[in-house]
């Protein structure tokens, strides 16, 4: 097969979503350091020297991150459900704002106040609306090397602003400190090791006091290892990882 033309994106592919080396042949291969990509240029390229790099991001060449593993020392955040920009969101969840450019200046307040900058975030999903300019603006002002999981409204900007993004996936597996976690933005039906104490981190359903969320009456279904990172759960800020733990705790001696 010969190789001429190699060009790096963000699509999705039989390996799932994430940055992608693409090749002019459609073979496709998850994308690692230039080097690597070079390697599998010139095994499948005889003729080397008319291989011709286009399109070179050193934003997408980041290692695949489906698994992360942290230490309990880390400061580590979860959250989901910001819905920046989303003026209807505060009369679907009746948010505590009288518009959205309160909302907006409340969550960005709330995470800088407790996120610091070095600081880990895990955004579960249906970050902002808007385009590239708006989510660039928003992530300028946000402490934290934030990792996101896509969810239902994020898919519609795919490509806006990921650049600031640690990492961006439909969902990761972590682990801080031995505790394993799935994250993604729907609760799961069921997931391995949810009997042997892994957790599911979630958001989309919009858990409130006000129980606004169309999916109020199947969380019942939940395991006590789950739970909801959204903002409207978390009087609309980032909770921590040992926020999390005590959550699941309660959960589990009911």
């Amino acid at each position: 097969m010969i190789i001429k033309e190699v060009k790096f994106s963000y699509i999705e592919s039989r390996y799932g979503m994430g940055p992608y080396v693409e090749f002019f042949s459609e073979l496709e291969v998850p994308s690692l350091e230039y080097d690597d990509i070079v390697r599998v240029i010139e095994d499948n390229n005889p003729d080397y020297k008319n291989v011709k790099v286009m399109s070179y991001s050193k934003t997408m060449m980041q290692p695949i991150k489906d698994r992360l593993i942290f230490k309990k020392s880390d400061r580590i955040f979860f959250t989901a459900d910001t819905h920046w920009g989303h003026r209807n969101i505060i009369r679907y969840c009746q948010r505590p704002f009288a518009d959205v450019e309160e909302m907006n200046e409340a969550l960005v307040n709330n995470w800088n106040s407790t996120v610091g900058k070095d600081d880990i975030v895990f955004h579960l999903g249906d970050f902002a609306m808007g385009g590239s300019a708006e989510w660039s603006r928003l992530l300028e002002r946000l402490n934290g090397r934030i990792y996101l999981i896509l969810g239902n409204h994020d898919m519609k900007t795919i490509g806006k602003g990921f650049s600031r993004f640690e990492h961006v996936a439909m969902q990761m597996l972590i682990n801080i400190g031995g505790q394993k976690i799935y994250l993604n933005h729907y609760p799961f039906l069921c997931f391995g090791g949810a009997y042997r104490n892994t957790w599911q981190l979630f958001g989309h359903v919009h858990t409130n006091a006000a129980q606004t969320g169309l999916d109020y009456s199947r969380l019942v279904n939940l395991f006590p290892t789950q739970y909801d990172v959204g903002v409207d759960n978390n009087n609309y800020m980032p909770i921590s990882f040992e926020q999390v733990d005590n959550k699941i705790k309660q959960q589990l001696c009911r």
